[in-house]
């Protein structure tokens, strides 16, 4: 009983350093902005940053504390209304599309609902009843995750805000080493065969579409043993690549004529010479970083122009799952791709960090795949149409949110987030 005892104590420890760490991050990296970065929203696709402040915190109260804290009374009633982002289960909610018309509540006043949020979330960790501890941190360790979902929402939404303004705004000062140069590109043959990929339920955490382990053939292949260049992408771009149909699917090459693409999103020529805007300002380009900001369209066009193909998300999985989790992520305070690569991260470079790597996988359910129960078996089922996979997170993912099952899924026209291209082969 005493040994039970110490473990719900840790237990109760680890949730609230874990909880403390991952709100406080939220907050760091909206320090840069002004009062009035906060509501802007550009685009349908991104949110306000006071918006994802403010679902983030909405997500612990209403999955945890109004179910598990005793006479607890909501911070506001209409934030439930207001924060919902797609829980139809839950209840109505306000338009995507229109978040950035929400100039109240104030960012202090969000800001006060993290805040006495956080002071309920750090008791109710404390005082739980020991019987429902363990629900509790399950669904604790949801919130954290789905946090940091958002926080890199977050960053690429304040990017694209940034973006549009011509005064093209510095997020923050960074002097980014321009003379690293990218590793040569090889590449690595794998036999294939029937390959087990996925994770079961207590084998850590996991989202429930990353679930469960199952079997899939694959024939031979060969993976590039790093991601595509800005450099190798512009000879693309030079080679007339958006427009030469032929490399496009067809509704791909629809969406290049309706958009006008000439280039990945955030690229901008002047005087013959490109320049990238980031989170740092609009630079040079580097034609040693990875490339980004490309859609799925674009990836598998260029993956044609060079004779290749995109990977499939078990090929991906197989080829990476016993290297180490290393790379640039949002922890290295870079918010950029960068071309160096560190010395842990095994003979798949660039496979974890940088950039989000489109695969030709769409995003469908595996054999056997359960969503969670309740209002959380819309996180994931509910968007399975029309989606693409991506694979190994980027520059602003944490890297304790990262592992070699993690899916994430966009359509193939998404290119504000932090996306690139991994090329493989067939091996004839």
């Amino acid at each position: 009983m005493v040994q039970q005892s110490i473990q719900l104590n840790e237990l109760r420890e680890q949730l609230l350093h874990a909880y403390e760490a991952t709100r406080t991050m939220t907050s760091t990296l909206v320090e840069p902005l002004e009062t009035e970065d906060f509501t802007i929203q550009s685009i349908p696709d991104v949110s306000p940053p006071k918006w994802h402040m403010a679902h983030t915190t909405w997500f612990f109260e209403t999955f945890i504390l109004k179910e598990y804290r005793e006479n607890y009374k909501s911070f506001h009633e209409e934030f439930e209304y207001l924060f919902n982002s797609y829980y139809e289960s839950v209840g109505s909610y306000f338009p995507r599309h229109a978040r950035g018309l929400l100039s109240r509540p104030s960012i202090d006043k969000v800001r006060s609902y993290r805040s006495d949020i956080d002071e309920e979330m750090v008791t109710l960790i404390q005082e739980i009843d020991e019987s429902k501890l363990h629900q509790v941190a399950d669904l604790v360790e949801i919130g954290l995750n789905h946090e940091q979902q958002h926080q890199e929402l977050l960053m690429t939404d304040i990017k694209y805000n940034f973006s549009i303004n011509p005064l093209k705004p510095v997020y923050r000062s960074l002097e980014v080493n321009s003379k690293e140069k990218a590793t040569p590109l090889e590449w690595i043959s794998f036999e294939g065969g029937l390959i087990e990929t996925g994770i079961n339920e207590d084998d850590g955490f996991s989202f429930d579409n990353e679930r469960p382990i199952h079997k899939s053939w694959l024939e031979p292949f060969k993976l590039a043993t790093r991601t595509v260049t800005n450099g190798e992408y512009l000879a693309f771009i030079k080679a007339g690549g958006y427009k030469e149909a032929t490399y496009w699917l067809s509704d791909g090459w629809a969406t290049v004529k309706k958009e006008n693409w000439q280039a990945p999103l955030h690229w901008v020529e002047k005087d013959g010479e490109w320049y990238t805007f980031t989170l740092h300002g609009l630079v040079p380009l580097n034609i040693e970083e990875p490339v980004t900001h490309i859609s799925y369209y674009e990836a598998e066009a260029y993956a044609s122009f060079v004779g290749k193909r995109l990977p499939s998300e078990s090929e991906w999985e197989l080829a990476v799952r016993d290297q180490p989790i290393a790379g640039n992520f949002v922890e290295d305070g870079i918010y950029h791709p960068v071309a160096s690569v560190k010395e842990n991260e095994g003979r798949i470079k660039k496979a974890y960090g940088d950039v989000w790597e489109w695969t030709k996988s769409p995003y469908m359910p595996y054999p056997g795949n359960k969503p969670l129960d309740g209002a959380l078996g819309e996180y994931n089922a509910k968007f399975m149409s029309s989606q693409m996979i991506l694979r190994g997170g980027s520059c602003v993912t944490s890297v304790s949110h990262i592992r070699p099952t993690y899916r994430n899924f966009f359509g193939p026209d998404k290119r504000w987030q932090f996306t690139g291209i991994r090329l493989a082969d067939d091996e004839l």
